[in-house]
């Protein structure tokens, strides 16, 4: 694992964390060039890069580089975190450039977590290298769509191929809302139910490897 800094169009400094594949671990399964960028759950709820730990460790024994960070306002990095996550897209745009850039896969995938996951949904079209997005938990539902709901249609338009995992018991958004939300979705949409999981126990270490199965599936399915 290693640390680095990246600096958004705006000068918040974000703490970024790098999980190379182990020298000796397991051969990529396919398209090990791909790299898999994070997005921590709400900081103003206490969402953190280390949240992510344990799926970016997961993914990485499986052959492809993982990336966390804290988005502004959150555990190391600077700024201040905002409501609706309008500010903290360009944190996901930044990271996933600087991911581009210095790590140069052939692809970006962008998987997001409870309110991390609106937030990585509105940075997918915003560079050309995401070729993939994976949601953990999206807060479809009334309520939180008073937060998120300005987030919805860039994900929902976007071409690129996006899975969408959910609890059957989230507390955010019912089956039914996320059935009915993805109706209109462009593209390629995928859909996996967990059955009797709630919105924050996915969240925890319990699901990390069921998660990471999720993830390396998708990214084998993704065009070559």
């Amino acid at each position: 694992m290693e640390w680095t800094t990246v600096e958004t169009g705006d000068g918040a400094k974000l703490s970024v964390r790098v999980f190379k594949p182990p020298a000796s671990g397991e051969e990529p399964e396919a398209a090990g060039d791909v790299a898999v960028v994070l997005v921590h759950p709400y900081t103003i709820l206490g969402g953190v890069q280390g949240l992510l730990r344990g799926m970016a460790e997961g993914v990485a024994r499986r052959g492809y580089t993982a990336v966390t960070f804290d988005m502004r306002g959150a555990g190391r990095s600077t700024g201040r975190a905002s409501l609706t996550g309008s500010t903290e897209v360009g944190d996901v745009v930044a990271v996933c450039r600087w991911v581009a850039e210095n790590i140069n896969p052939r692809g970006i995938l962008l998987v997001g977590s409870s309110a991390g996951a609106p937030i990585a949904g509105s940075a997918v079209d915003k560079v050309d290298e995401v070729i993939g997005y994976v949601s953990i938990g999206y807060p479809f539902g009334l309520m939180a769509s008073v937060l998120f709901g300005r987030h919805h249609d860039a994900i929902l338009k976007s071409q690129k191929p996006k899975l969408f995992i959910m609890g059957t018991k989230d507390g955010f958004t019912s089956v039914k809302q996320l059935q009915n939300k993805l109706k209109s979705a462009a593209g390629r949409v995928d859909t996996h139910l967990i059955e009797g999981a709630g919105h924050f126990q996915m969240e925890g270490p319990a699901f990390d490897a069921q998660m990471v199965d999720l993830i390396v599936k998708f990214i084998n399915s993704l065009p070559k």
